[in-house]
């Protein structure tokens, strides 16, 4: 495990940088759901069904993200495990 990964309550979550975002990307039980920001981190969170996948809704704090995210998954958003390296993400 690596500060870029996260794993509790049955859910995994794995952080990355692409030349133009950073993600986290959460999956349980066959579901995902994924939050991106630019790579600069100033701009707001896009909330995706996957990683690559059409934006769902966009938020400025990390937090509302993430209850999104939980949504997705059907879980709650404390279960949501966020790894080391995403911890700062939002606006």
């Amino acid at each position: 495990m690596t500060e870029a990964e996260a794993t509790a309550n049955g859910i995994t979550a794995g952080y990355e940088e692409t030349d133009t975002e950073r993600r986290v990307v959460f999956s349980a039980d066959g579901r995902t759901a994924a939050i991106a920001q630019n790579v600069e981190g100033y701009a707001m969170l896009k909330v995706r069904p996957t990683a690559e996948g059409d934006e769902l809704e966009r938020y400025y704090g990390f937090d509302m993200a993430l209850d999104h995210a939980a949504e997705l998954l059907g879980v709650a958003r404390h279960d949501l495990p966020v790894p080391d390296a995403a911890a700062d993400m939002g606006m």
